[in-house]
Order: structure tokens, then C-alpha cells, then sequence
């Protein structure tokens, strides 16, 4: 029988039983980071991200060697000796405490002149294992250690020990993934310029229930970021397995069923742990730019399939392609959006279903021919079944106040009528941002496209006659009229007037008493 494993002999000093106890362990490390220069989310989430990764790899071989040594089998690590976190990480392991017990500065030496190029350089060995590229990329950018002193660095790396899968008691605490995206957040906070990688996860959850991705099929990202749209849609198929799914299923899940695009540097490593971190094996993300086919490393996603089942997807707000780019396109602009579009549509498969966040300039622009030109061919080659309109504050706790919609449309057109969901009057902003909550009426109407005060249908021909503007012009919402009066509103007006002369007379009254008693004073 394999032996469990305790926190202690895990290395990890107590167990983090309340949400309040992982939140300061895991803002202790930050504070750390912050002081160590690292001074902002931009810098010390990437820096933590490799770090993190490092501890969950290690105590995931440990859990599966453990299992192979219980059934007899063999187990060979992804890292070979002394590059394992229980190695040079932990406390007590055999090369930190050799390298502690060194020449000052022998640690740093070891970590940046031996580590991280043995991790980078794993993806390029012959026979390479998937686990050993995803490891090598997830390190690709890093060159050498943030952290400005060894002890700082020491200290952070006790603090990592501590925060793993099996240091959380799940029953009161959300899972480590779930820490990580609230991390993650802070990268798209006022400042950290990180908001155009990441989509509010009460957006992605919405558009994940309306796609309904299935077990057994595949999805594709083409600007993934941070690996939002695929965790979602793999924990949304995890639980449409069940318990009662197969053990392929579980396999392609976990193995063959999210694809990706990532072109910065910074961000496709943070993708990568995340993904793994949420219980995918072998995510296949490749790095580079989309839109020109410049590959920066594609071992992971060599495997690809041409065409997909299911697209979720939010390209970047504003951007703007050079020729490179626009060469490979049918409806040639500068515009990043547009240019996203055309590529999804032509990556679905026949029936396959897509949903989209774009920009609102998108929809209405008419005066530019490659915006119609591709409005009109999302038109043609798919159903464009339901547009909603999204409160411009809905992107606000991402960094980004652009006003967006939501698109779904499906493969194999053509677009007869489209159906919308109006929820631009909706309040939201940093403290109180949209949640699934402000969706529940757009689900209850959504699968017999019911018209409502929210809601309204719009055929084809009334796009074409707009010039394929596909904005949201709700025609149903009532218009707040003011039933008063003239006179009523001059009544008003006189009695606010009434109240703002007694308060100026109160406040002369206060200050010709203050002036009174400072002469008093004087005197």
C-alpha cells in the first residue's frame, strides 16, 4: 500500500484550513516579492508562477511514484537529481543545504547558472516527454531570479513549501487553482497593464454554459492569455462527464481536447502553469503569433487538429496588424478583431459553435469595406443566433472600460435572424462587477429566443439594410418619461431653492459668530 503522505513530512510546516490563512500565506510571499524588486503584479506573478509550478510538479511525481511503487510499476521523474524542488527548494534538501552551508552567493550561482538553463534547455533533449516541453516552456522566459537577495529568496521558497494541493483542507478552502486566478486578477488591476490578457471569469463562465462544450470534443482558444476560456470549458465538460464518464473520455479530456494560441512571452508560461495547475496533463499551447503564422515554439501543439469543435475566445481590444499579418486574410485591415474573426471562422468545423467577445466599434463600424466584408461573411458561412450587449463597465476589474459584446453563432449558415439580449443599462464597475447573476433572465429566454423589455429579434434583411451594422439598438426598453407638470417641477424648483438660502443663512450665521469670538479673543 503507498504510504500518505503528512504535511509535515510534505515538508509543510501547518495546514491552511481557513480561506483567510491561504490568502496571507500566499500575500506573505507577494509582500516579500514586493520588497525584493519586484514591485508589481506584472513582476512577481510570473516570478512566483515558475516557482509554484516547480512545488505542485514535485509533490504530483511524489504522489505518482508512490502509486506506481503500490501496483509494482516503474516511475521515472521529469527532473533528474539535484533539479527536483525537494532537492534545492525545500528545507532540508540535500543541495540547499550543501549550497547554504557554501560560499556566499553559491545559491544564486546554482539556481541561475544550473537550473534555469537545465529546465529551459529540457524541451530540445532527444525523447523528450510532453510533462518535460511543458516544464521547459513554462521556464522559457525566465533567465535568471527576480529576487534581489539569496535570503529574501530563501524565504520566499519556505513560504511556497507550504502553499500545495495538499497543504489546503478543500473543505473550507477554495482549491489552490482558484488562489492562483485571484492572483492573476492582480495582473489586470489600474497600473499593471494586464487587463487585455485576461476576461472576467463571470464572462467566461456565461459564455462556456450558452456554447455548452461536450465531453469528447474539442476547443480551441486563438489568443488564449492566461487560459481562462480553456479551464472553464474543461471543468464544464469534467462535470458533464461525471462519474459515469468513460476512462477515453477522461483521457482525451485531460490530454487531446484544449488548444491554444499565445503570442507574448510574459503571458504563455502563466498559461501553461495555469492550465496544468487545474488538473490538465498536457495542455497544447503554442507560442507565437496567430495572425502572421510566426512560430515562436510549437512542440506542444503539434498534434493540432485543422478545424475545431468549439471556439471560445475575447482578441484584444484596439489592436492593429501590419501587412504580415493582413496578407493571410481574405478582408484585409489593420484592425486585430476583425482579423480574429475571420481566423474563427474559418477554424470551426461544420456545426461547430463559437462564442466571442468583440469590441462594440466592431458591430457598427459600416464605413470601412473589410468590417462589412466580414460581418457579411460571418453572415453567410454561420448562424449568428444571439448578440449580447455587455455594460461598459463589465471589463472594469480587468483594466479595460471598452464597451463589448458577447456573439454566438454556429458554423453552417446562413444567418436568417439573430436574437438579442440587452444588458447595457446594467450598473457594474470594480466593486460591484457583472456576475452570473445579471445572466439568469438572458438563460431562462435564451432557448426559444423569447422578446422581452431586454430582448428583440432583427432579421437578415434588416442588417443588410443597416449596411451589416450589428449594434445593439434595443427597440423594447421603455423610455423613462417625466410626468410632471410644469408647475410642479417650478414648485420644485422654488422649494429647493427655499432650503439652499436657509443653509446659506445658517452658514453666515456660523461664521459671523467664529469672527465675533476670535475679536474676543484678540482683545
Amino acid at each position: 500500500m503507498p504510504r500518505t503522505r503528512t504535511a509535515s513530512q510534505n515538508g509543510n510546516g501547518r495546514r491552511l484550513t481557513t480561506q483567510g490563512s491561504v490568502n496571507a500565506a500566499i500575500k506573505s510571499i507577494c509582500d516579500i516579492m514586493r520588497r525584493s524588486n519586484c514591485a508589481g503584479a506584472l513582476q512577481y506573478v510570473p516570478e512566483l508562477t515558475w516557482m509554484l509550478f516547480l512545488r505542485i510538479l514535485d509533490e504530483r511525481e511524489m504522489r505518482e511514484a508512490e502509486e506506481a511503487d503500490a501496483v509494482g510499476a516503474e516511475f521515472a521523474p521529469s527532473l533528474e537529481p539535484p533539479f527536483r524542488w525537494q532537492e534545492w527548494a525545500a528545507p532540508g534538501g540535500t543541495r540547499r543545504v550543501m549550497l547554504q552551508n557554501g560560499v556566499l552567493g553559491a545559491f544564486f550561482g546554482f539556481v541561475n547558472g544550473e537550473l534555469l538553463p537545465y529546465l529551459r534547455g529540457l524541451r530540445d533533449r532527444p525523447n523528450a516527454s510532453p510533462r518535460q516541453k511543458v516544464i521547459s516552456e513554462i521556464l522559457s522566459s525566465v533567465e535568471h531570479v527576480r529576487i534581489d537577495t539569496e535570503r529574501n529568496l530563501l524565504d520566499v521558497l519556505d513560504k511556497v513549501q507550504e502553499i500545495t494541493d495538499e497543504s489546503i483542507d478543500p473543505t473550507h478552502v477554495f482549491p489552490l487553482s482558484q488562489v492562483y486566478e485571484g492572483l492573476l486578477l492582480k495582473m489586470g488591476e489600474k497600473g499593471n497593464d494586464g487587463g487585455q490578457f485576461f476576461t472576467p471569469r463571470e464572462v467566461i463562465r456565461a459564455m462556456v454554459d450558452v456554447v455548452d462544450p461536450r465531453p469528447g470534443q474539442v476547443i480551441y482558444d486563438p489568443c488564449c492569455g492566461t487560459g481562462g476560456f480553456l479551464i472553464e470549458a474543461f471543468k464544464h465538460m469534467r462535470a458533464a462527464a461525471g462519474a459515469a464518464g468513460t476512462a477515453e473520455q477522461i483521457e482525451m479530456l485531460r490530454r487531446r481536447s484544449l488548444y491554444g494560441r499565445e503570442k507574448e512571452n510574459l503571458i504563455y508560461p502563466i498559461a501553461l502553469a495555469n492550465i496544468v495547475l487545474h488538473g490538465v496533463d498536457e495542455p497544447s499551447l503554442w507560442h507565437g503569433n496567430t495572425l502572421t503564422g510566426n512560430e515562436t515554439y510549437g512542440g506542444l501543439f503539434r498534434d493540432a487538429p485543422a478545424l475545431f469543435d468549439v471556439v471560445l475566445t475575447n482578441p484584444p481590444f484596439g489592436g492593429k496588424e501590419g501587412k504580415e499579418a493582413q496578407t493571410r486574410f481574405a478582408y484585409k485591415t489593420g484592425a486585430t478583431q476583425v482579423l480574429f474573426l475571420q481566423h474563427v471562422i474559418d477554424s470551426l468545423k461544420p456545426g461547430g459553435r463559437c462564442g466571442i467577445v468583440m469590441d462594440e466599434g466592431v458591430l457598427f463600424r459600416t464605413n470601412e469595406t473589410a468590417f462589412m466584408q466580414t460581418k457579411r461573411k460571418l453572415l453567410d458561412d454561420c448562424d449568428l443566433w444571439a448578440i449580447v450587449s455587455l455594460p461598459g463597465g463589465a471589463f472594469a476589474n480587468a483594466g479595460a472600460g471598452v464597451k463589448t459584446n458577447l456573439l454566438f453563432f454556429t458554423r453552417g449558415g446562413p444567418t436568417e435572424r439573430t436574437w438579442y439580449y440587452d444588458l447595457s443599462d446594467v450598473k457594474v464597475g470594480k466593486k460591484s462587477p457583472l456576475t452570473l447573476s445579471h445572466f439568469e433572465e438572458f438563460f431562462r429566454l435564451l432557448p426559444d429566443r423569447v422578446e422581452s423589455e431586454r430582448s428583440w429579434t432583427v432579421t437578415r434583411a434588416e442588417i443588410e439594410a443597416k449596411g451589416y451594422d450589428l449594434k445593439a439598438v434595443n427597440p423594447n426598453r421603455k423610455a423613462e418619461v417625466d410626468e410632471r407638470t410644469p408647475e410642479q417641477i417650478l414648485d420644485e424648483i422654488e422649494a429647493k431653492g427655499r432650503e439652499a438660502s436657509e443653509v446659506l443663512s445658517q452658514l453666515r450665521a456660523m461664521e459671523k459668530t467664529a469672527t465675533t469670538r476670535g475679536d474676543s479673543r484678540m482683545q
